[in-house]
């Protein structure tokens, strides 16, 4: 894989770890500024909105911008905004640090997923991917729990600080090993105008497979975000145990997209056939074993490994799916994934209040699971289908 990939995925790595790090900070941020923590967690909120809405708005104005200047330049405007966020005493200041590095995070990755495979042959697609999106499971393994620790020894502010000093060596190192010129789907005299590319949109392929991922990494931040409380209240284990599960699924995450990325682009039906049902069986059995921490820690693994695994190999279908509009199909992707990083915790959140408690939001993994194979089995000749075949026309 070339070199690039992985300045590209440093800044990945940065932001993974922002957009996650907060989760073990809300407490400190509530104290610091005198906020109560129901009120600090708006901040996760405004960043997931942030997300949602700033792939496609992002991606559509850095669209006529060499790839090397709009990547440094969202590397950039997201060091500021953790640069601001550290030294304010406001929260609405603070919030609005957040909406703007989420905005920046959504303009990269949808920038950068185009890039990354602009640099690659057109049936390493998956490849490239999960280079790429290793900077994200390598942030869930070591970025926020080193986040949290540095955040308990000196700070949340340190967090924020430590965040934005990840960022100059991305940019440093985009600016100076990232190509300036434009992805080779562009035409001679620019890129194609923008209206038939939103018009992929109107592609029912295109949004099922959008809606299948965006469920699939539903389930996945359903699970993640109360992962929590189930290792302390139902396995009994103590708060220390709390990183050591975070850091398995991050592993396992790392291990799946790792994998997956040397079959998503021509073997995509053997990840999926038996990655999803295996996915859907996992979450359940992860409920019933949540009492058993010898049984419940290995799971903890293989989820994340399944999970990354899936949703890699959708993106890629996205992408693929997307090749028509070659300035904002990344961004397409990004939404699929940031609307189901949005609306998985929340659908989790209404399971507890429920009998069934704290297992409630792995029993809603297993039904986004089970709802996005429903979805998917009027796709499968689509999804399952090996390279793009205009892709690897061209």
């Amino acid at each position: 894989m070339p070199f690039p990939l992985y300045l590209l995925a440093l800044a990945v790595f940065a932001m993974g770890t922002s957009e996650f790090m907060l989760a073990g900070l809300l407490p400190d941020i509530a104290s610091d500024l005198d906020i109560t923590v129901g009120t600090a967690a708006t901040l996760t909120t405004a960043y997931a909105i942030g997300m949602v809405v700033g792939a496609p708005l992002m991606a559509g104005l850095a669209r006529n911008v060499p790839g090397r200047s709009g990547l440094s330049a969202f590397v950039l405007l997201f060091l500021a905004a953790h640069a601001v966020g550290a030294v304010t005493g406001s929260f609405p200041v603070l919030i609005a640090t957040r909406v703007v590095a989420a905005l920046a995070n959504a303009g990269f990755l949808a920038v950068a997923l185009t890039t990354a495979t602009a640099l690659v042959p057109s049936d390493k697609k998956g490849r490239a991917l999960a280079v790429l999106l290793s900077g994200t499971t390598v942030a869930t393994v070591a970025g926020v729990p080193g986040g949290s620790a540095l955040g308990a020894l000196f700070g949340w502010r340190a967090t924020f600080w430590a965040v934005a000093v990840l960022c100059v060596p991305a940019a440093v190192g985009i600016l100076a090993g990232t190509p300036a010129s434009r992805p080779r789907e562009y035409a001679a005299d620019g890129p194609a105008a923008l209206r038939p590319e939103l018009a992929q949109l109107k592609r029912p392929r295109l949004l099922l497979v959008m809606l299948v991922g965006a469920l699939v990494n539903a389930a996945t931040f359903a699970a993640f975000t109360f992962l929590a409380p189930v290792v302390t209240d139902v396995a009994g284990l103590g708060e220390l145990w709390v990183p050591v599960a975070l850091v398995l699924f991050g592993a396992g995450s790392f291990a799946g997209v790792t994998v997956a990325g040397r079959f998503s682009d021509r073997r995509p039906g053997s990840v999926l056939v038996v990655g999803g049902p295996l996915l859907l069986v996992g979450w359940p059995a992860l409920a019933l074993a949540a009492d058993e921490p010898a049984a419940f820690l290995p799971l903890v693994f293989l989820q994340g490994a399944l999970s990354f695994a899936l949703g890699g190999t959708l993106i890629t279908r996205v992408l693929y799916e997307a090749s028509g509009a070659p300035t904002m199909g990344g961004s397409y992707a990004t939404a699929a994934l940031n609307v189901g990083a949005a609306v998985g915790p929340l659908v989790a959140a209404t399971t507890l209040g429920t009998p069934l408690g704290h297992h409630g939001p792995l029993w809603a993994s297993g039904c986004l699971v089970l709802l996005a194979l429903l979805v998917a089995l009027p796709l499968r000749g689509v999804i399952t289908a090996g390279r793009d075949r205009r892709g690897a026309s061209r």
